[in-house]
């Protein structure tokens, strides 16, 4: 979709608010290098970037069928896991941050967003050489809770939170195994969230249990990220087919389940939630 001047807005203060605008990238150049725990072994073998192409197309095609307006930034053939739009920029409130990407293969990403939002007359923090990826970054309301891994530091955190006056950030450490904490938590509602109990601990988990019902997932569906779901509002979720407990579970407490094949992307390690980068969502 072509931009229109001074047509973009910003603004998203949680998960789970009906989502208006969102920012895409085809998978063009998608190819399997960086290495990720959780999808070694057969799961990544066999890449097929026509049927990546297809199933892309299919959710983005599913998203302008909820009445989403879909935008897409352009593709470059040095990012071939430039499709995880998420990881590079978040809108907290009614601006957008921008922090260096951890994984050497996709450094450079960032400057494709500043210039898009340059060309689309939108603002952005740029959080420079911090690394806080948007895979690690969730908000709900005037909470954000941030995952502390390999890719996104505490000292990062730190420093974000130092620009978010009406924000309280909290962190959330998990182990390296897991590529982003959207990997094993992630938001529903205001009163609803999905997590691998096998990954968050004491203190933290105590927290989430006392904010949330939250719906646990299986080790065998954490592989095939259960948890990295996109709600677009009105309670309806975008969800892998594979994940049949999880659907069911949703199911159960009323949501809408919208089954999209992403088979072949989440060889590279993402799902819904990792290919789309909110811009507006309102209620």
């Amino acid at each position: 979709m072509l931009i229109k001047d001074n047509s973009i807005r910003l603004s998203c203060l949680n998960e789970y608010d009906p989502l208006k605008t969102v920012l895409v990238c085809k998978p063009d150049h998608m190819t399997v290098k960086d290495t990720i725990p959780e999808t070694d072994n057969d799961y990544k073998k066999g890449l097929s970037l026509d049927r990546a192409m297809k199933q892309h197309r299919h959710f983005v095609s599913a998203l302008e069928d909820y009445g989403v307006e879909v935008l897409f930034l352009p593709s470059q053939k040095q990012f071939p896991e430039q499709v995880f739009t998420r990881d590079i920029g978040y809108t907290l409130g009614e601006e957008m941050y921008i922090a260096e990407i951890a994984s050497f293969l996709r450094q450079g990403e960032e400057d494709q967003l500043r210039e898009w939002l340059k060309k689309a007359n939108l603002p952005y923090n740029d959080l420079n050489t911090d690394r806080i990826e948007g895979g690690d970054v969730l908000i709900d309301g005037s909470t954000v809770y941030v995952g502390i891994s390999n890719r996104t530091t505490e000292e990062a955190a730190n420093h974000l939170q130092s620009k978010l006056k009406n924000f309280e950030v909290i962190t959330i450490p998990f182990t390296d195994e897991y590529l982003h904490l959207d990997c094993v938590f992630n938001i529903l509602s205001p009163t609803e969230a999905l997590i691998y109990p096998e990954e968050i601990h004491d203190e933290k988990i105590k927290y989430l249990k006392s904010r949330y019902d939250l719906i646990e997932i299986s080790k065998e569906e954490q592989y095939t990220l259960g948890t990295n779901v996109l709600s677009i509002g009105h309670k309806r979720v975008f969800s892998l087919p594979v994940n049949k407990n999880v659907n069911m579970q949703l199911r159960a407490r009323g949501y809408e389940v919208i089954e999209i094949d992403l088979s072949e992307i989440i060889k590279s390690g993402g799902a819904f939630r990792c290919c789309t980068l909110p811009l507006l969502r309102e209620s």
